[in-house]
């Protein structure tokens, strides 16, 4: 009989740790958690998960997990993307809404880019999940990113509930891939 998995997943962003925690632990997958402070390149999303695993694998010295979260505007051909979080601490909710003001089209879609290393000179293995949605004036609590403006089927992320959130989220499709993948062996040493 195996050893139970044990992710090492390197973010310093509570929330996100709470998730990934509530969506792979009942399947048996410890996750651990290691706060580095990582650059970010620019790129495509695929791209800046990458380089982020490569740089969090070299720092600690064995396997790692990562996530780069994206928002997506349609109108914006993809923008602000994997840039996000710089945006949201830049402009907020309102300059976000702000940004699609000439816009009919409101459409959005969540997008979470998990990468995985062995190690050192590994191969970074991708696991990506996306969420269809629209953007909204805020509403619900603002505790988390861009929840509070992201509408999926009637609700933003902010206004569900976490349990209702993490079965139908970009997160939650992107770590399904990556739950499926450790179930089948993927985790060798």
């Amino acid at each position: 009989m195996s050893a139970a998995p044990v992710l090492n997943f390197i973010t310093g962003n509570a929330n996100k740790l709470s998730e990934v925690r509530t969506i792979l632990e009942p399947a048996g997958i410890t996750v651990r958690n290691q706060p580095l402070d990582l650059p970010e390149v620019q790129g495509t999303l695929e791209d800046v998960t990458r380089d982020k695993c490569r740089a969090a694998a070299a720092a600690v010295q064995g396997p790692v997990l990562v996530e780069d979260t994206c928002l997506c505007f349609d109108a914006l051909n993809g923008l602000p993307g994997p840039y996000i979080k710089w945006f949201m601490q830049s402009i907020g909710h309102a300059g976000l809404n702000n940004l699609l003001a000439a816009y009919d089209d409101k459409s959005a879609e969540a997008v979470a880019t998990f990468g995985f290393s062995q190690g050192p000179g590994h191969d970074v293995l991708l696991f990506q999940g996306r969420t269809k949605g629209k953007i909204v004036p805020p509403r619900g609590p603002t505790t988390f990113g861009w929840d509070p403006i992201f509408e999926y089927d009637g609700q933003t992320y902010a206004e569900m509930d976490k349990s209702a959130k993490n079965k139908i989220s970009h997160r939650f499709k992107a770590l399904e891939k990556l739950r499926a993948w450790i179930e089948a062996g993927g985790m060798k040493a």
